[in-house]
């Protein structure tokens, strides 16, 4: 049986959380793999969408894999504290969730297979946590940029809820709320996996499959 610390378990309340700072973190200039600019406005035709799904190096990892995905970011958002650093976000005073931002190509992938992708490769029972990760920064969560995302990810989470129950899982605890703002995380956060291939991912799904062909 696990033991966790309740604190950690909780939501900060923002008179709780720490004032962080008016300038961005410096980040890395470009994505390790593809050799993009990082900061890259979304190019024409292309979309934006942003998950939540435990430590985002494994996350990360998933997305930049996935056929259709042009460009994969790591960073903080849904909480109180502007620019936080990691170590901030790491006493769970700050309100974030580590994040991974995606810009795709809904013509070879489409939103509704990203959410897959999202279900099958974490499990969004777990309240603060993600396996022995534990925390507000572990959160599940599913940021949506247009209200064609919000309809499409509620779809999804009844559909898989419905899965998990026959599966023996408890009730999906995972937030879907409209994108907040995005703080990119520190260079060495980018891409992590790829620059440490031997490095920790505590990412791993329930084994209970997703319903396909959901899509915004």
């Amino acid at each position: 049986m696990f033991l966790f610390d309740r604190k950690k378990m909780e939501m900060v309340t923002p008179d709780r959380a720490l004032p962080g700072r008016a300038q961005p973190l410096p980040t890395a200039e470009t994505h390790f793999i593809s050799g993009l600019p990082l900061k890259s406005p979304v190019p024409a035709g292309m979309e934006e969408a942003m998950f939540g799904m435990g430590c985002f190096w494994g996350v990360e990892r998933k997305f930049w894999q996935r056929s259709g995905v042009w460009l994969t970011m790591t960073g903080y958002a849904g909480g109180f504290t502007p620019n936080p650093t990691y170590q901030e976000t790491c006493t769970q005073l700050t309100g974030h969730n580590e994040v991974v931002r995606v810009i795709y190509d809904p013509a070879v992938v489409t939103y509704g297979q990203l959410l897959q992708l999202f279900w099958e490769n974490h499990d969004p029972t777990q309240g603060m946590r993600q396996g022995n990760d534990v925390g507000s920064t572990y959160r599940s969560g599913i940021y949506f940029y247009t209200d064609a995302q919000r309809a499409a990810a509620e779809a999804s989470m009844a559909a898989y809820q419905e899965r998990l129950r026959k599966a023996g899982y408890g009730a999906i605890t995972t937030e879907i709320v409209p994108v907040p703002t995005f703080y990119f995380a520190e260079d060495y956060h980018q891409q992590y996996l790829a620059k440490n291939p031997g490095g920790y991912c505590g990412v791993g799904g329930t084994g209970v499959t997703c319903p396909i062909g959901l899509s915004a």
